[in-house]
């Protein structure tokens, strides 16, 4: 990799002093799963790397008034283990076991899963986040199997990486955001963008920002994350769902349904919400939620088939959050 100047801050102050004003020029280092990877493969070059593993206040899980606070370099293994996210948010615990290896989950944090670059080939071989070539784009008429089903009219076909993004999206929450001069919120569910250009990234993070926290509201919803996949080891997802409901006795009065490794970013099914609302999530009613929320999918030349695993996803996952 290109050699680059190491810094270790000990508070997050000391680290938002250290970050650059444009992306490439310095990057920040959490578990580094997908970092190092990116650096060694030279397609993050970046002239500092800004470490903020030991920065004590970025660590923790703790109930606050605003709802469960989630501190940005916690693991997914230490959110796998805690029993509030296990009891009370098993949407996300779902998401977060869903990284099978124990490795990924004891490095991995949680904010690195949501500021995570593209798993899409052309990008990690250096064809760029659009994937294009001579003004042209690669994935329509290329190796597009495991590329976007929905949102993917261009210029991005690539699909959001996070294994946590849906379910903070249907829990509702917020990230906060922190730079040498401000601090801001961000729902989660605008926290992802689809970038129009090469220069963009595909989260609202700045590159003078850092995620510090994450705040989960507790809305009282029964809620679920569902994945299928090709295979039992290390890998990503072909599709998931993660749906959280809030009940009226029998009924769903409302729902919060979102797919997600099929679209750029997590895919809210607003759609298949407004079809489950007022009724009762009987196996009829969930595969009609289901349907819905693959609606509008435009399959490439080659992922149809994710249509059918992302409608049997949503139907599982609305199943699974009823159990209880």
């Amino acid at each position: 990799m290109q050699a680059f100047e190491y810094a270790n801050p000990a508070t997050l102050q000391e680290a938002l002093g250290l970050l650059g004003t444009r992306w490439g020029e310095t990057e920040v280092l959490a578990g580094g799963t997908d970092q190092l990877s990116l650096m060694k493969e030279y397609l993050a070059t970046p002239k500092r790397l800004v470490n903020i593993k030991g920065i004590k206040d970025l660590g923790g899980i703790q109930n606050t008034k605003t709802g469960l606070r989630i501190g940005a370099t916690v693991t997914l293994e230490e959110l796998v283990e805690n029993a509030e996210v296990r009891k009370v948010f098993p949407a996300l615990a779902d998401a977060a076991r869903g990284v099978s290896s124990p490795q990924m989950r004891n490095m991995g944090t949680v904010g690195g899963d949501l500021c995570q670059r593209p798993r899409c080939w052309y990008f990690r071989q250096g064809f760029g986040l659009l994937a294009t070539q001579d003004g042209k784009a690669l994935v329509p008429n290329g190796e597009n199997r495991y590329h976007a089903i929905l949102g993917n009219s261009g210029p991005a076909y690539f699909v959001s990486a996070s294994s946590l993004g849906p379910a903070l999206v249907a829990l509702g929450a917020k990230v906060r955001l922190a730079s040498s001069s401000a601090h801001r919120e961000v729902a989660v569910a605008k926290f992802f963008v689809t970038p129009q250009n090469e220069t963009s990234r595909e989260i609202a993070l700045l590159p003078n920002e850092i995620l510090t926290e994450i705040i989960v509201p507790h809305e009282g919803m029964k809620n679920a994350s569902y994945e299928v996949r090709q295979k039992e080891a290390l890998d990503w997802p072909l599709a998931t769902a993660s749906v959280a409901l809030r009940m009226k006795g029998s009924t769903v009065a409302s729902a919060r349904i979102v797919l997600g490794h099929v679209a750029p970013t997590p895919w809210a099914a607003t759609q298949a919400d407004q079809a489950l609302a007022g009724k009762a999530v009987t196996p009829e009613n969930a595969e009609e939620a289901a349907k819905a929320a693959v609606a509008d999918a435009k399959p490439l030349s080659q992922n149809a088939y994710k249509v059918q695993l992302a409608r049997v996803a949503v139907k599982r996952a609305l199943l699974e959050a009823v159990k209880a």
